[in-house]
């Protein structure tokens, strides 16, 4: 099943942002190079991504439906090796719109995109070391 063309827009325009570790955020944006504030976290041949729990299909849910898949996506992640950075996803379309995500290097595409369908996500975001941040569709 394709993603709306409406909820396609939107996760291709949200700023997908990254805390760093002393303070501020960066933007991961799709079809831009990975910011510079982030190489010291991968190589040129390191796969990242940027994933969520939250919202599942694409629907609202509850926040604490919502908080409790981040903490077991949070757990899968770190159970896995990784150690994600806090990140936010902000729809540029509805300001009010905000959704944690995690920020993720080292973990193979495979790898992302099941996490991604096991929290029944639409998408997630995802490059290889300094390149173009891409959507990748998990429906």
């Amino acid at each position: 099943m394709p993603i709306p063309p409406g909820t396609l827009r939107e996760f291709l325009l949200t700023e997908y942002r990254v805390r760093l570790p002393r303070g501020g955020w960066t933007l991961i944006c799709v079809g831009a190079p990975l910011p510079r504030e982030l190489h010291g976290l991968v190589n040129e041949h390191t796969p990242w991504g940027f994933v969520t729990a939250w919202n599942p299909f694409a629907q609202q849910a509850s926040r604490e439906r919502n908080r409790a898949a981040q903490r077991e996506l949070l757990a899968a992640l770190r159970g896995l090796g990784a150690t994600p950075r806090a990140g936010v996803g902000v729809g540029t379309g509805d300001p009010k719109w905000r959704e944690p995500g995690l920020f993720v290097a080292g973990l193979d595409f495979a790898a992302l995109g099941a996490l991604g369908r096991r929290f029944e996500q639409a998408a997630i975001v995802r490059g290889v070391g300094y390149g173009n941040a891409e959507l990748c569709e998990l429906w």
